[in-house]
């Protein structure tokens, strides 16, 4: 249920719907916008429709919500949601996420060594990257290949954060995680295979941290949302939407990137949404066609994947772009973003 406001509505007017809504066992949740400040109202409608909503002060209307998605739906927060991302380093402005400048996020798909990440992390920051991405835990298929660094691999992050002042995003895979890797990263990326990990979404909802959620491999739209629901459920509202490409009969690439994806979940959805053309794609030099592709639909950012020697790199190497390559990469989006009338964050 949404309750929209009058202009004219007072701070003691929302106040007292809140504490109403609260007292029947209600979560209300405000949102303030330049026109009107609406209510959004998540719990059993059945216990709101017997309530006289309309007849309190300041109420101009009172609309039923359908989809299920609330909070992160624009029928309750009806302007694009911001949030800044800082590497917290004195002098450092910080990665606004949301707004018109366009975020890249490049980095190993692995942390491997300490060396090789510091060498990652100059190279996409030379070339006009604003955050840094690398895999601490990884989620593998099989078994039998590398599983990441663990713990090692976050300090060695957090000191490619300290040279270079760009803000981490790492992925975490478990509930008994969270804790610890949020006080290490910026930003938690859930991943395609954890999307409907629906504990760990609450876990990660209870953290301060951005969480960066990815499409799972073969997920609706709608799932992806309401992903981001149990996320915002908990009271982080700060959750970026990420399409990675989906599983179909297509076996030319990876997985099929859904670049309808960008604007219908901005059509539905006020959080920023995000492409990884490198897991659609699966091949390096598909890469930069689907990273133009995702800025020309209007993603918010891009997360790409950088390795010296993809020959050599322990996980997903065939996908990985060379560091020159990432250059290239990188001019050519500056153009496509300005074609649209962004830029991108550097």
């Amino acid at each position: 249920m949404i309750i929209v406001l009058r202009k004219d509505a007072t701070d003691a007017d929302v106040e007292h719907i809140v504490k109403s809504v609260k007292e029947w066992g209600l979560s209300p949740n405000v949102s303030r916008g330049a026109e009107r400040t609406v209510i959004g109202i998540v719990g059993d409608e059945s216990v709101i429709r017997a309530k006289p909503l309309e007849a309190f002060p300041g109420v101009e209307s009172v609309m039923p919500v359908l989809k299920p998605y609330k909070l992160a739906g624009r029928d309750f927060h009806p302007e694009n949601s911001t949030f800044s991302v800082s590497s917290g380093r004195d002098g450092d402005d910080p990665v606004e996420i949301g707004g018109n400048k366009v975020v890249v996020i490049a980095g190993p798909c692995s942390v491997e060594s300490r060396d090789l990440l510091l060498e990652i992390a100059a190279t996409v920051k030379e070339s006009g990257a604003s955050m840094l991405r690398g895999g601490a835990f990884k989620p593998r298929t099989s078994p039998y290949a590398f599983q990441g660094l663990g713990v090692e691999g976050l300090r060695y992050l957090a000191e490619a954060r300290e040279q270079y002042g760009l803000p981490i995003i790492t992925e975490i895979m478990d509930v008994r995680d969270v804790e610890l890797v949020a006080e290490i990263s910026d930003v938690l990326q859930i991943g395609a295979r954890n999307m409907q990990n629906f504990n760990l979404l609450k876990a990660v909802g209870r953290t301060s941290r951005p969480v960066m959620i990815k499409r799972g491999l073969s997920s609706t739209m709608e799932e992806l949302l309401m992903s981001a629901e149990y996320v915002m459920s908990e009271g982080n509202a700060q959750v970026i939407l990420c399409e990675r490409g989906i599983r179909t009969f297509e076996k030319m690439t990876r997985n099929t990137l859904d670049v309808s994806a960008v604007p219908v979940l901005q059509r539905e959805s006020h959080l920023p949404v995000f492409v990884d053309p490198s897991h659609a794609v699966g091949h390096w030099d598909l890469v930069a066609p689907t990273a133009r592709a995702a800025i020309a639909a209007g993603a918010d950012g891009i997360m790409v994947e950088v390795h010296p020697k993809p020959e050599e790199a322990l996980s997903d190497g065939p996908q990985a772009l060379l560091p020159q390559t990432f250059a290239d990469m990188m001019k050519q989006i500056r153009g496509v973003a300005a074609a649209i009338g962004r830029t991108i964050q550097e």
